[in-house]
């Protein structure tokens, strides 16, 4: 099965070049170890082999063909090289039968690569492009580009890829899984739209295990496909819209990327807001990491970034202002507030002393942003215009400060 390679001393194991032409050897550099077995450099598994946890996969050395040698403190790991037969050999990405999946009327239109993306899930990224430049996957049986739109009735041939076992479903407590239930402020066949809770952020990640989505889908097992049209921040209460067919998915986002979407937003600011300002525009430069933090901030190398601001109620020494987002950028209102001269209260990522002691003396533990109302149109239908009231909390805070 396997032979040793003479270069290490071992006696004439090489494979002759009648076997070389009779079948196929593969090289592995290894490390034996005393217990009789063998840790190979290259992730692969023999039929005869075993795998471990962790990951490791190790072969166990046959006492006929292996000379095996302890160093001090019965340690020995000297690497040494072996040959062995492909037919053994059983790599990462397993022999299988290639698929052959029908495009349905919910996936026409998107590229080719965004499908792959959403329906290898596990596969990696580099391994789907790569495949895509070989040609592994084909449409209608021909070579096709990443950029591909589908067509219903399309046929995709999918090669043989190793796709991990999908992890189990966080569990979603039932407080989240109550207050989203609860939250459904429009719903028809293509589109939901939740006035999200402060506090819930709108995906996993970076430490937590699920998000609105994430409750979404476990709440409505019986909708196939529910996507974020766009995101809120965790601390931002208000309305966020979920596409449930991938044709309203692509619509919003060609509407978000002009001007077909109106978003406003409510936000207590620090300071009494001039009554001239109602355009802050300033360049956006994302990921600019302070103290090990992500953070965004105005930077002239940095995106074009436009929020119009108008004044709501003013009190002594903040005020209530509408914004509205004329471009998309990450955290742009609070940035902008900030960038004005007035922070929005409850802020910890942008704000400074004076705002931050004005929060706590009014009591407000949460940052003052609730995006209130949404106005768009999607194709054959009639104009919408949904508004979310501000949360009890919010409510109280603008009540005490009326006093």
């Amino acid at each position: 099965m396997y032979r040793r390679d003479n270069k290490v001393g071992a006696r004439g194991l090489r494979p002759t070049r009648r076997q070389l032409r009779r079948q196929p050897f593969v090289c592995l550099h290894a490390c034996a170890y005393p217990d009789g077995t063998l840790r190979l450099r290259r992730q692969a598994l023999l039929s005869s082999g075993k795998c471990v946890s962790g990951g490791r996969l190790f072969l166990h050395l046959d006492p006929g063909h292996t000379r095996r040698t302890i160093a001090v403190n019965g340690k020995c790991f000297n690497y040494q090289t072996f040959f062995l037969l492909k037919s053994d050999l059983i790599l990462n990405e397993p022999k299988g039968a290639v698929r052959q999946q029908q495009i349905e009327a919910d996936s026409a239109g998107q590229r080719l690569d965004n499908y792959l993306l959403k329906i290898l899930k596990g596969v990696p990224k580099t391994r789907i492009y790569r495949g895509l430049r070989k040609g592994e996957f084909r449409i209608n049986k021909g070579r096709v580009k990443a950029d591909y739109r589908l067509v219903e009735g399309d046929i995709l041939r999918i090669p043989p890829l190793h796709q991990p076992a999908p992890s189990a479903a966080p569990m979603i407590p039932g407080f989240w899984a109550a207050q989203i239930a609860q939250r459904i402020v429009h719903e028809d066949p293509g589109l939901l739209v939740i006035n999200k809770p402060s506090g819930l952020a709108v995906h996993g990640g970076s430490g937590l295990n699920y998000g609105l989505i994430e409750c979404l889908r476990q709440l409505r097992p019986e909708d196939r496909f529910l996507e974020l049209v766009h995101r809120l921040d965790r601390d931002t209460s208000g309305l966020i819209m979920v596409a449930r067919k991938p044709a309203v998915l692509r619509e919003l986002h060609r509407q978000l990327r002009g001007e077909g979407v109106d978003k406003r937003y409510l936000a207590l600011v620090a300071g009494r807001w001039p009554k001239e300002r109602r355009i802050v525009e300033a360049p956006l430069q994302k990921n600019i990491v302070q103290s090990g933090e992500r953070m965004v901030k105005v930077d002239r190398e940095g995106k074009s970034a436009v929020t119009g601001f108008s004044i709501v109620e003013q009190f002594a020494d903040a005020t209530l202002v509408e914004a509205r987002p004329i471009t998309g950028r990450t955290h742009q209102i609070r940035v902008h507030a900030q960038f004005a001269g007035h922070p929005i209260l409850g802020d910890s990522k942008y704000s400074d002393d004076q705002a931050e002691t004005l929060a706590r003396s009014i009591g407000l533990k949460r940052l003052f942003l609730h995006a209130r109302s949404l106005r768009f149109s999607l194709p054959e239908q009639p104009p919408l215009q949904l508004e979310a009231a501000l949360d009890d909390d919010l409510e109280f805070i603008l009540k005490n400060l009326r006093k």
